[in-house]
Parts: structure tokens; C-alpha cells; sequence
């Protein structure tokens, strides 16, 4: 593919004067400290194939406090998070601790732990700040040994869990909870009540129904307090093609790539925009997913305000999804996601801004919201996915868009 022509999506350069001051929400790194193609590679030289990478882009690397009385301060975000999720201090982590989401949110009002009586559900964006990517995903582990795997999350710092396979769970079972609920449905009848929570043991996002065989589904609860405004974007149109988040300290490219990428070619396309000096600037990169994530306006979605889960300012590019519905693409970060089962470098996670589509009850529905955070193969053919992948059937596209970022900060 020439990327050379996708620079013909995005209006000329007209300079911009924007000075900027520190970031008040920095969005923490990803974690992540290895390069991959389709296995764990040496990073590539600038311009070089897979280059531009995400542990090549590393920010502001996540950096944690353990204050001794089972509260971790997050030292980027500025919020303090409850240890464990063992909430009923027997030690173990496990189906027993797990909350509905209306008993977190009353957990979550009533707590008074550690000297502190302001703790909260956490927002899908303050969860998600955890998130670490030398993670390993879980999916397919037949064993009941959890002990060499890899959960998406510092467990130097933080107590973490797998499912309760006594209880009957599957190994996967750590969706953690938010108070962050999806404006649309999901589901066969897209009228399920969803919650986006972030599973630590599989990296992603998903909406996941409140209710499960007709019964209320549970999940983990870590609570978080501190300081409000984390993820609440601040956007300014510079009029000359970006966009800037004070926020977080981010300039975006206010327009996609306009077309669907591999994800190599999407990683291509902004090594070529900074030999291009891009919009002015040189600096130009794939967006990390924890980054990318930033971007999610939950309180849109194609089905209720008929747009892109992100703010009108973008610019993106409609698509017709696979139930043949107008919709808005995904979107490649430069994040690698890791699985045992396959090569280490097989899949890279994205965002999705319109429906997380899959296969269910014989039809295309969104399975898991506007907003989810999924991961599809680096190569390949999507057709090779009629149905698609997974318990969900979640759709395999191989190809998505890509969107530009550069800190400011």
C-alpha cells in the first residue's frame, strides 16, 4: 500500500500557535516494553518496517505508591485505589467477592476504609489507567495452574484474581466492574443494560449485560477516590487540522486515515507523516490503546446520537458495518496483545468508536458497545470469519482505521 497517498485525506498545514501547560490528567503508559511483528522482535529503527511502535513511544511511564494500609496512589493520575479486591478479607479472591453493579455502587457510598470515606466506582477511563500491556492473554487456558500466567495489571502493587473455577467460573472471569454504563444495548434485542467494565485477565474492554441467565451478574470492585476530572477531555480546535486535548496533553489529527489499514501499514503511515513534518510536526505517532481509549465519549453511540463514540470535533470516517448497518469504524493502537496460545505478536489491540459488532442468534448485533476495546489479528483475511471469533462471535476485520497523536505536555 503507498501510504503516501492517505496523506491526501487530511487538509494542507496552517501553523499553529497553541502554547501549553502542563497536563492536569497525563494518561499513565501502557506498560508495555517489547516490540512484535507476529512474534517478540528487536524495535526497528525509525523508518523501518513496524516501526513507531508502542514500547517505542513510552510517555509517562505508570508509577504506583503502595501506602502500607491497603491503598495504592496511582503517581500520574494523582488517584488512590483500594489494594485488593478482596472484599470480604478472607485472603482469597474469588467468586464470593464479587458485586452486582447496583451493590457496588452502594459498596462503593458506604465504604470507609483506610481513614477515607469519599471512595467511588471508578469511571471506565479511571479503570482502564491500570491497565498494563506486558500482560499475557488468558483465553483458552484449560489448566486450573494460574500461577504462571500474566494478568494485565502490577501485581507488585495490586492484589489481583482470576475467575473462581471452584465456583464454576472460567479461568477469564475477572471482569472488573465500573460505574460507566453503555448509552445503547447490546445483545441479540440490543436492549440489554450494559456496563463497560475491564477485564484484567484478558486486557480488554467490554460491555458486559447486568444480567446473566436471568440472574445479576457480578464482578470484581476495586474502588478508587482522589481528585475528579480524570478522562474528562478538554478539546480545543486549533483550526489547522489538530486538535488538542489540555486534558490529557495530547494533540490528534482531526481526521482518520480514511480508510482501513493493516495495522503494519497503519504504523507505516505515521513514520511517513513525520518524514512529511505533518501538519508542522514531526513527532506524529500511532496512539498507544490506553491513549487511544482517552478519546471514548461514552455518552454517544451510533444507535442514540446517531455518531462515533467520540466528540463531533473529529472527523470520522462512516462505515457499513456487517449487519449492514451505517456505523464508524475501529481503531488501531500501537499496542501489541499478547495470548499464550499463539505467537506473541498475532493480535493488536483496538478501540472500537461504533459498534463492537458480532455473531449471535444467527445475526450481527453489537455485542459490547461503543467504546469497547477488543484486539484482531495483524494479517490475514476477514473473510476467513463469517461468524466471527470468540464466544461472541466479535468480529474480525483485520483492517482497521488509524487516527494520529503527538504529546504536548
Amino acid at each position: 500500500m503507498q501510504v503516501r497517498r492517505l496523506l491526501s485525506f487530511i487538509p494542507p498545514f496552517l501553523a499553529a500557535s497553541t502554547a501549553f501547560a502542563q497536563a492536569p490528567f497525563p494518561v499513565p503508559d501502557t506498560g508495555q516494553s517489547a516490540c512484535f511483528d507476529s512474534s517478540k522482535i528487536a524495535c526497528p529503527a525509525k523508518g523501518a518496517a513496524f516501526a513507531g511502535q508502542d514500547a517505542q513511544q513510552q510517555r509517562k511511564p505508570m508509577s504506583y505508591a503502595d501506602n502500607g494500609d491497603g491503598t495504592v496512589s496511582d503517581k500520574v493520575t494523582g488517584l488512590m485505589w483500594m489494594k485488593s479486591p478482596d472484599l470480604n478479607g478472607d485472603g482469597k479472591i474469588g467468586a464470593a467477592d464479587k458485586l452486582s453493579y447496583e451493590d457496588a455502587l452502594v459498596f462503593a457510598k458506604k465504604a470507609s476504609y483506610a481513614g477515607h470515606s469519599d471512595w467511588r466506582l471508578p469511571t471506565i477511563k479511571e479503570m482502564y489507567s491500570l491497565m498494563n500491556f506486558d500482560g499475557v492473554e488468558v483465553s483458552g487456558w484449560e489448566g486450573t495452574d494460574t500461577s504462571g500466567l500474566i494478568p494485565f495489571l502490577n501485581t507488585k502493587v495490586f492484589d489481583f484474581g482470576y475467575g473462581d473455577v471452584q465456583a464454576g467460573e472460567r479461568i477469564i472471569d475477572s471482569q472488573m466492574a465500573s460505574s460507566t454504563l453503555y448509552v445503547a444495548g447490546t445483545g441479540p434485542r440490543e436492549e440489554d443494560r450494559t456496563m463497560f467494565g475491564v477485564n484484567f485477565a484478558d486486557g480488554r474492554i467490554k460491555g458486559y449485560g447486568l444480567k446473566m441467565r436471568g440472574r445479576d451478574k457480578t464482578f470484581y470492585v476495586m474502588l478508587v477516590r482522589g481528585k475528579k476530572g480524570y478522562g474528562e477531555n478538554a478539546f480545543t480546535d486549533n483550526g489547522d487540522s489538530t486538535i488538542t486535548d489540555a486534558s490529557a496533553g495530547l494533540m490528534w489529527t482531526q481526521n482518520d486515515s480514511g480508510k482501513a489499514l493493516s495495522w503494519q501499514d497503519a504504523l507505516a503511515w505515521a513514520q511517513h507523516a513525520n518524514a512529511e513534518k505533518y501538519l508542522g510536526h514531526s513527532d506524529w505517532s500511532l496512539p498507544n490503546v490506553k491513549e487511544l481509549q482517552i478519546l471514548v465519549d461514552y455518552r454517544r453511540s451510533p444507535s442514540t446520537t446517531g455518531s462515533a463514540a467520540i466528540n463531533p470535533l473529529f472527523k470520522v470516517t462512516p462505515i457499513t458495518n456487517e449487519a449492514g448497518q451505517i456505523d464508524y469504524p475501529a481503531f488501531w493502537s500501537s499496542t501489541t496483545h499478547q495470548n499464550w496460545s499463539k505467537a506473541a505478536g498475532t493480535y493488536a489491540s483496538y478501540v472500537n468508536f461504533g459498534r463492537a459488532m458480532g455473531f449471535m442468534d444467527g445475526k450481527w448485533v453489537d455485542v459490547h458497545g461503543a467504546g469497547a476495546q477488543r484486539s484482531d489479528p495483524k494479517t490475514g483475511k476477514a473473510s476467513d470469519y463469517p461468524q466471527g471469533h470468540g464466544p461472541q462471535g466479535d468480529a474480525i476485520r483485520i483492517n482497521s482505521f488509524a487516527r494520529l497523536v503527538r504529546d504536548v505536555s
